[in-house]
């Protein structure tokens, strides 16, 4: 499918405006993150970082996608559009203060809700999915009055995934980098100017942001960034990927987020099979668990990047060639995977992670089948 020269134009700069300001901003917030306090304290055996670090860097993030959109998307134009910004806002400001002070978790969750309605309530709504039932001869599922919950479930379990994996240095940034340039490409596949543009100045904004939260980081991206990066991942995967995929969208959106949707499903699983509380913090996430194994922030980092890269190939391959092609695709990459992992890491790494994964699978077979929710993981980078 031919590409739109014009529309890879502005993509491009949206893209390089987001990612400017983002990078110029990034300093700015940093002092006022030290000024107001917002400055995350090592606490815990979950924080890994040993020296207090500024938060907040979301904030500079904020600053350069919405500029950027600003000036290049089409936002007068699209209600849609002004709600997604709108329930954005709210989000962030939420994100800000709980950065300064911690907010209350059912708190926060309340005001969530409240953003997620804003677009839910004006047409950002997941109308129907495939039907994940091969055997049904119905291609897939109309929610009608199911809509509006269902959108508004999605939008808030991302935005709380994605702020749970953010617990390495570059982890959430990166992860979600990978996520919108995934959406991007898909968009730009597509012609669909609109969310290509929006993806381009997410994308922007945090591979600007990305220098200050590399290892070692100089700042965090706090609550107020994580929780940014979900909800636009999550109205905006409504936006493109369940509007214009209707017939494949149950797999693509899952298949892109699938990192975060995993760690965040397997965290509540865990929890509750060891008879905890959903919400309770531990030392679980998959970050932790390859840091556990010898793996150093950088090479646990990559690992991940590598895994969200793979399942946002996949959806590429899925909306363009089809389910046959995308899972003989997913499945060269993993084999890839599987051989570079054993060039790459060492021995004693790989039995580790051999006897973790006999573990696991082990333990989920004993333990019951209760799945289980999970309460945010505060221990940024």
């Amino acid at each position: 499918m031919p590409l739109d020269n014009q529309l890879i134009a502005y993509v491009a700069l949206a893209l390089l405006t987001a990612l400017v300001i983002s990078f110029l901003m990034t300093p700015v917030v940093k002092t006022f993150a030290y000024k107001v306090g917002a400055v995350d304290v090592p606490k815990d055996a979950r924080r890994m970082h040993k020296v207090p670090i500024p938060r907040l860097g979301g904030l500079a993030i904020f600053i350069g996608f919405m500029l950027s959109v600003l000036i290049f998307g089409n936002v007068r134009g699209s209600g849609q559009m002004q709600s997604i910004l709108m329930g954005s806002v709210i989000i962030v400001v939420l994100g800000v203060v709980d950065d300064i002070m911690a907010l209350p978790a059912m708190m926060k969750f309340a005001v969530q809700i409240i953003a997620a309605l804003i677009p839910a309530l004006n047409g950002v709504v997941i109308q129907a999915f495939s039907n994940p039932n091969i055997f049904s001869n119905s291609l897939y599922w109309v929610l009608g009055p199911l809509s509006i919950p269902i959108t508004v479930l999605w939008i808030v379990a991302i935005t709380n995934s994605v702020n749970l994996i953010d617990g390495l240095d570059g982890l959430a940034n990166g992860v979600s980098a990978i996520s919108a340039t995934t959406m991007l490409v898909i968009a730009l596949l597509a012609s669909e100017a609109d969310v290509a543009i929006v993806m381009a100045a997410l994308v922007g904004a945090c591979v600007g942001f990305m220098p200050y939260n590399l290892n070692p980081a100089k700042m965090f991206m706090g609550d107020t960034g994580a929780t940014f990066l979900g909800f636009i991942l999550a109205t905006m995967s409504i936006q493109g990927l369940f509007k214009f995929y209707a017939v494949i969208s149950f797999a693509v959106p899952f298949l892109i987020l699938g990192l975060p949707i995993f760690d965040t499903t397997f965290a509540f699983v865990r929890r509750i099979a060891h008879g905890q509380s959903p919400m309770h913090a531990d030392r679980g996430h998959i970050h932790h668990r390859l840091i556990d194994m010898g793996l150093n922030q950088k090479q646990a980092v990559a690992t991940l990047y590598v895994i969200s890269a793979m399942l946002g190939l996949s959806a590429v391959v899925l909306t363009t060639g089809g389910e046959q092609k995308a899972m003989l695709f997913f499945a060269a990459l993993c084999i890839v995977a599987v051989v570079a992992a054993r060039v790459v890491f060492p021995k004693e790494i790989r039995e580790e992670l051999h006897e973790e994964l006999e573990e696991l699978t082990g333990h989920a077979s004993h333990e019951g089948e209760k799945p289980e929710p999970e309460k945010k993981d505060d221990s940024h980078a």
